[in-house]
């Protein structure tokens, strides 16, 4: 049976603050040791906005962290722009600081994550402390502390204070982590393969949670993920992610009822649930960010291309690059030779 998509905000989006946060052809490179530079975002367009849940969805190494990282100013990129309410992202100074505070990242391993040596109330109040919050607030740090616990579905908070994170089960790392994120009130959430080290039983939980917020906090939520399945089933809008770009985005139902793109069609057919779509086994892996093919960068395993489907237009797809998908959010858009020649046809 095929999920039942996220049908878009509802309440929470009206509840929500004016936050937007955006790139504009994004790029982000490191040096290798062999002295070749890798492309790790080549012009990523994207944009979160409060209220809102968005799914970036990809195969290992197509960019998507790089592109969450960036957005909170903890990777520099060599180009392109970032934008938070309408205004260019500061590199340094107050302007990071207050993004940081107003965007949280909720990061992937919550073992990891957390600090072994540190209770969960001093997990959670580190960030209260960083951004000086308690002070003029009303209330006393260990009141902000419950709070975000409790919003984090962590009841009785107290109960928790003076645990350490082995004394916890992954479920409840992976809610400190969010509560340590909700303690400062942020607008924005970048949460990294969020359910990614839970147990099947657990996930559910937690995704539920980040709905939750959307809806009563208008939280916008960018959920970091590899799998289409959870897409479909938490996220308004989905941006699919190749080789350091956005090469589909649009509403999660119809990107996931009407694919386009053959990488989107091939992560989409081996989904268990969807069963109108044969099942596509893509060759090889991801190029080598340093050797990015000419042409579409999808080419050298596109299905589409190696049955002949796309025969038509196989120079343009080996030789003719692609230009960079706009991150507007309103409307189905897909950066692919054969779909734009179908497109031309059918006008």
């Amino acid at each position: 049976m095929t999920p039942e998509p996220s049908t878009g905000p509802s309440n929470g989006a009206s509840k929500g603050h004016s936050a937007e946060l955006s790139t504009s052809g994004l790029r982000v490179q490191f040096a290798t040791r062999g002295g070749r530079v890798a492309r790790a975002l080549d012009g990523a367009d994207l944009v979160l906005r409060a209220g809102e849940v968005v799914a970036l969805v990809g195969e290992s190494g197509s960019g998507k962290t790089t592109l969450a990282r960036s957005l909170v100013g903890l990777t520099a990129p060599a180009a392109g722009e970032i934008r938070w309410e309408g205004k260019a992202l500061e590199r340094s100074g107050r302007g990071l600081k207050r993004l940081r505070r107003q965007v949280q990242l909720v990061l992937q391993d919550p073992s990891g994550a957390l600090n072994p040596r540190h209770t969960v109330y001093e997990s959670v109040a580190e960030g209260l402390r960083i951004h000086k919050l308690v002070s003029g607030s009303g209330r006393t740090e260990a009141e902000l502390v419950a709070q975000a616990l409790s919003s984090a579905g962590l009841r009785p908070p107290e109960a928790l204070f003076l645990r350490y994170p082995h004394e916890l089960s992954g479920g409840q790392r992976q809610r400190v982590l969010i509560a340590g994120a909700l303690a400062v009130s942020p607008k924005l959430l970048i949460a990294d393969e969020p359910v990614s080290s839970l147990d099947a039983s657990i996930r559910g939980e937690i995704l539920a949670l980040l709905l939750k917020l959307r809806e009563e906090l208008g939280l916008g939520v960018l959920v970091v993920t590899h799998d289409l399945g959870l897409a479909w089933n938490i996220a308004d809008r989905i941006a699919v992610m190749y080789l350091g770009r956005i090469v589909e985005t649009g509403p999660t139902e119809e990107v996931l009822t009407s694919p386009q793109h053959p990488y989107t069609q091939a992560l989409l057919s081996v989904i268990p649930e969807v069963e109108r779509l044969e099942p596509v086994v893509l060759t090889g892996e991801i190029p080598d960010p340093t050797r990015i093919p000419p042409g579409c960068r999808f080419h050298p395993r596109c299905p589409a291309l190696a049955s002949g489907e796309a025969s038509g237009v196989a120079d343009a797809c080996r030789g003719t690059a692609l230009p960079i998908l706009s991150g507007d959010p309103g409307g189905h858009r897909c950066s692919c030779h054969l779909v734009s020649s179908r497109e031309v046809v059918s006008s």
